[in-house]
């Protein structure tokens, strides 16, 4: 493809993204803080073996929800637009309904055939088992009903509803550990409940039942949407492996306990972090996708949003990593899971590496070769699971953590290396020049707190950052100013 430069365009299209970055600011600032309300409460509320049943419930349900049920949601989203324009979204509605219905149904069989291979390959109780088999009904449903919200563009209605969903888990999980002493699996029927009160909301709010009636199966819409879900299908499930196979591996050698500590660390690094990271990239990626098949050349904005990420990632990762002790009291509430200290700045800068390969790999999202990221993605994934076997019975904890952030370098790096043409990134490097002028100073002012000034932890990172910023942005105005004379 032969691109043509466009400057007026990129400019448009530049503030077009901040404007949009705006729109979804708010309901990704408040989704970062219900997640980070949800490890100091369910802390307080469970032992760390408790807490490492909830963690690998969570993943185990995540595994199943990857493999039968969210990429039929996700191909709904897609496919949506061209049916409404067709007017036979009966029949559309009904394949993805008849698809999901079937995913599940098989899935309970497998389960049922292979329980005793689920039991020991898992190694999770018997009631916990079923109790995700349950859980994973109204969470399909969910995750069709949102994408189906989404392909509306009701992106109030979409926000709204995951926030009542997300602090109606909460309370509800409070209730249900206080009142009934049922440990974690309190937490799977508080999430159970809520999830389906929100899925009755959801169909209210996507007016979906105005459009289903059942008809035939639209066989020709099959095919097109198993080939753009089960490729998605198995890249998430390459990045459950990198993120969240650890906590089976750790399960398995060290118990429960272990695994309510990994569980601790991923709550407070990956779920947080990636959620504001997200902000820029859910704004900037379709544009820059219209961008590019009008044959402009999205290579500068690609770099510019690029240096944005690092500006706004780096500095905060690596003041979370210095006070990772101070972090983990902070968002803790009980002090048998402060071990997760070890972790964070493995899962801290691990996340860097996830979430910047959001721009590496737009080059084959651009070119519809999307095989390559899951490749890719797949290998770190083994790489993942040869590391933590090796390294969890020698280095325990921090055996998780070197092993979880060299899978997701070695997945950011071939994604460098791996470079379609005409595609490749530019480099902001003039960003990064001056993120190393301004991070000197705030590490003598580091280092000035760590041996002579003794103040509280939060005001010491928040003071770090602060002068960071104040330093970069200094330094930017006299560089521009030199450059404009």
């Amino acid at each position: 493809m032969e691109f043509v430069e466009n400057r007026e365009v990129e400019k448009e299209q530049l503030k077009a993204i901040f404007r949009d970055m705006l729109k979804y600011s708010p309901s990704k600032i408040i989704g970062m803080l219900g997640n980070a309300i949800i490890v100091p409460v369910y802390t307080s509320l469970l032992s760390p073996e408790q807490y490492g049943l909830y963690s690998l419930s969570i993943a185990l349900l995540s595994f199943l929800c990857i493999i039968f049920s969210d990429w039929v949601g996700l191909s709904g989203l897609r496919f949506f637009k061209h049916h409404q324009m067709t007017q036979d979204m009966p029949k559309y509605l009904t394949t993805l309904v008849t698809m999901l219905v079937s995913n599940i149904f098989l899935m309970f069989i497998i389960a049922f055939v292979f329980r005793h291979n689920f039991y020991s390959f898992f190694n999770i109780p018997v009631k916990y088992f079923f109790a995700i088999l349950v859980l994973i009904i109204p969470v399909a449903i969910r995750a069709l009903l949102f994408q189906l919200l989404r392909a509306q563009l009701k992106s109030m209605s979409f926000t709204l509803s995951t926030i009542i969903n997300q602090f109606l888990t909460i309370l509800l999980s409070i209730f249900f550990v206080k009142f009934f002493h049922l440990g974690a699996i309190a937490l799977l029927l508080g999430m159970g409940v809520s999830i389906s009160l929100i899925d009755l909301l959801l169909i209210y709010q996507s007016n979906i039942l105005s459009w289903f009636k059942l008809q035939k199966i639209e066989w020709n819409s099959v095919l097109p949407i198993m080939k753009y879900g089960v490729p998605i299908a198995a890249t998430s499930l390459s990045a459950w492996i990198i993120n969240q196979s650890n906590k089976f591996i750790m399960n398995s050698i060290h118990g429960f306990s272990q695994v309510g500590i990994v569980g601790v660390a991923y709550g407070l690094t990956l779920p947080l972090l990636m959620t504001i990271f997200s902000i820029i990239t859910v704004a900037a990626i379709p544009r820059i996708i219209n961008m590019y098949e009008e044959k402009i050349d999205v290579r500068p904005l690609i770099s510019r949003f690029t240096g944005y990420y690092i500006l706004v990632s780096l500095p905060v990762i690596t003041v979370i990593s210095l006070y990772a002790t101070d972090y983990v009291q902070m968002l803790s509430s009980n002090d048998k899971f402060l071990d997760a200290f070890q972790l964070i700045p493995y899962f801290a800068f691990g996340t860097f590496f996830m979430a910047i390969t959001d721009y590496t790999t737009l080059q084959y999202h651009l070119a519809n070769k999307t095989y390559i990221d899951f490749i890719i993605k797949l290998t770190s994934g083994i790489l993942n699971v040869g590391l933590n076997i090796l390294l969890i019975p020698k280095y325990g904890l921090v055996g998780v953590g070197m092993a979880t952030l060299g899978a997701n370098f070695l997945y950011f790096l071939l994604s460098v290396i791996i470079v379609l043409p005409g595609l490749r990134l530019i480099f902001p490097f003039l960003t990064v020049k001056r993120m190393i002028i301004a991070a000197l100073p705030s590490a003598v002012m580091y280092y000035v707190f760590s041996k002579y000034v003794h103040i509280p932890a939060l005001f010491e990172m928040l003071l770090l950052i602060a002068l960071f910023y104040l330093l970069y942005w200094v330094l930017a105005d006299k560089l521009m100013k030199r450059s404009a004379n």
